[in-house]
């Protein structure tokens, strides 16, 4: 493990419940406005997650932890050390972000949160790339780890070097966004991801570099529970997807540069003009999105991968993810509390996709002003949350109809591509459970995605 260099700006400290006790600021303040308390449980759920692992393993451990923040992301990179039943916390950066990420989609906003999840070695680079900080828990990425810590001030690729990738570096990291890499003495295969620390309009301060692999470790899950990975994407979601996403998203980034004026002064019917621009872009990303998914769930064979996970931590992350969409129109999302806990045997991001589908469905249908509650519950053999909303409601007739392919029941207008529902029910059947919906026309709906129960949780 690497830990961060250079002076502490907080210091904190939690005992054996993972409470936290004290904190200095700007952690405190985090702590207050996602919710928690000083004491209190810590309320943001990555930080949560690195002090757990600490305590149970008895190890210290450093990573990018990441939150929001009103607006704002909140990246931060933490060290944790176990002491006493407790462990003692030291943040060493801090960097806010807007919340949108930079494509400006809820796709890309998905995309971050579940590859900071999924991760199995995360680092810290400066503006050009250098590693500047690193760690990792897998027994698999060691050598590459300890490799990292001697290097510090090199760039990345020297210890991740991309497959069919000639030129010398510096490449611009849109090149190298999810490009897949070789990681020496690993059968499995890599990708990175890039997330830009940023603003609209102003080039990276630095980038948090995420390494995954598609293919789970064999000792992951227990054998009783382990499945066959799901099939490479076709033809959109391998092939055309990469290669129109940066373009798009390069259009989306300029004209919201254009709209915000970070550029210089502008009229504002041209202001307007780029605001369409980047809409309209925004919306070809979403879709392509959503038909590279749609020939993953139709693919012969298609499986997900099972994870042991909390619906009610993975709610938080998607009402965490549309707040700020929420709050545009008024509406008050209801997300489930610290002490709620359904514990559950399903994909994560999956899980994730499909509670922001629900979610912004919710938020996109319901008037101003209204509410959106989320709800958990478990019974040891199955899990459920449940998203309700105070919208137009749903007849019978259209209870069913509403998971067909691209059926939007007479709406236009509104972004939607109709794949949403029926990509979210096919998902939450390919994890061995449902997607059902009760509605009363005239008193809004109820959306309650069941999947298997953890017996153990």
């Amino acid at each position: 493990m690497i830990s961060g260099e250079g002076a502490i700006l907080a210091r904190a400290a939690c005992d054996g419940q993972d409470r936290l006790l004290s904190a200095d600021e700007p952690l405190a303040g985090l702590q207050l406005r996602c919710g928690g308390e000083v004491p209190g449980t810590i309320a943001v759920p990555e930080l949560l997650d690195l002090v757990r692992s600490a305590r149970r393993s008895q190890l210290p451990v450093a990573c990018a932890v990441n939150a929001q923040d009103g607006s704002d992301v909140i990246s931060t990179w933490v060290e944790v050390e176990p002491e006493g039943e407790g462990c003692a916390i030291r943040v060493r950066s801090w960097h806010a972000e807007p919340l949108i990420a930079l494509d400006g989609t809820i796709a890309g906003q998905r995309r971050a949160v579940t590859d900071r999840h999924l991760a199995e070695l995360s680092a810290w680079l400066d503006a050009g790339q250098r590693v500047i900080a690193a760690t990792s828990d897998s027994a698999e990425l060691a050598g590459l780890a300890a490799a990292m810590e001697q290097g510090i001030g090199r760039n990345w690729t020297d210890f991740l070097p991309p497959e069919n990738v000639t030129h010398q570096q510096p490449l611009h990291w849109r090149l190298l966004d999810g490009a897949p890499v070789i990681v020496e003495g690993s059968s499995r295969s890599w990708r990175v991801s890039l997330i830009p620390q940023m603003r609209p309009g102003y080039e990276p301060s630095g980038f948090e570099l995420l390494l995954l692999s598609d293919q789970a470790p064999p000792d992951a899950i227990p054998s009783e529970h382990r499945v066959v990975q799901a099939p490479r994407r076709g033809l959109v979601g391998q092939d055309l997807a990469p290669v129109l996403k940066q373009p798009i998203a390069r259009i989306v980034a300029n004209a919201e540069t254009i709209r915000t004026r970070l550029a210089g002064p502008l009229p504002d019917a041209y202001a307007e003009y780029a605001g369409e621009i980047a809409s309209a872009g925004k919306l070809l990303l979403d879709l392509l999105e959503d038909m590279a998914d749609l020939e993953v769930v139709e693919a012969d064979g298609f499986v997900t991968t099972a994870d042991f996970i909390d619906l009610s931590e993975v709610a938080r992350q998607a009402a965490g993810i549309l707040g700020v969409k929420a709050r545009e129109k008024g509406i008050v999302i209801e997300a489930p509390g610290l002490q709620d806990s359904a514990p559950a045997l399903a994909e994560f991001r999956r899980v994730l996709q499909v509670l922001l589908n629900l979610i912004g469905n919710a938020i996109r249908y319901s008037p101003e002003g209204s509410r959106v509650t989320i709800s958990v519950e478990a019974d040891g053999t199955r899990a459920r949350a449940i998203v309700g909303d105070q919208g137009p409601g749903l007849g019978i007739a259209d209870q069913e109809r509403i998971f067909e392919k691209f059926e939007r029941l007479g709406r236009s207008g509104d972004g939607g591509s109709g794949l949403g529902l029926y990509i979210s029910r096919r998902l939450a059947r390919a994890m061995n459970g449902d997607l059902t919906v009760e509605s009363t026309p005239g008193q809004g709906a109820r959306f309650t995605l069941e999947v298997p129960g953890d017996p153990e949780g």
